[in-house]
């Protein structure tokens, strides 16, 4: 997670809102990393998950991504979810819960849908203050300059 937080740092002085996200692979070898990123590259699905699970992807050469964890310090939104459901990962870690759009556990338990057709476990709360105390010192601090 702490890689992950590098990440969203990153995010941030780019003025992304700072969320990072990695993908380590089976043997927890880092495979890809990546931080929030749709508004310096005009996309839409440029979200730190979205991008770390296509860079893991084209490095195995697979978008299937059997048995890949991505850690993320943000609870991933729907888009996210169903990225991380098509990839196919083997799991996901996450720091902060994300009361407002969070598919994993805030707003809905989105890897318990019964019409989806791969589940995976779910470990959250991984350094939740620091990854929470980032945004909502991002947050702040873009009121303020408002």
């Amino acid at each position: 997670m702490k890689m992950a937080l590098k990440q969203a740092r990153l995010a941030e002085k780019k003025g992304e809102v700072p969320i990072g996200a990695i993908v380590l692979d089976p043997n927890g070898q880092i495979l890809a990393r990546a931080c929030n990123a749709p508004i310096s590259q005009n996309d839409p699905a440029g979200h730190a998950e979205i991008l770390a699970l296509r860079k893991a992807a084209r490095k195995i050469k697979n978008y299937r991504l059997t048995g890949c964890v991505l850690a993320v310090t943000l609870e991933p939104c729907l888009m996210c979810l169903g990225a991380l459901v098509h990839a196919r990962v083997g799991g996901l870690v996450f720091g902060a819960r994300d009361p407002k759009a969070g598919a994993v556990v805030s707003r809905m338990q989105g890897t318990q849908l019964e019409f989806l057709n791969h589940g995976f476990p779910v470990l959250e709360g991984v350094l939740a203050d620091e990854c929470g105390d980032l945004l909502s010192r991002f947050f702040q601090a873009r009121r303020k300059d408002k």
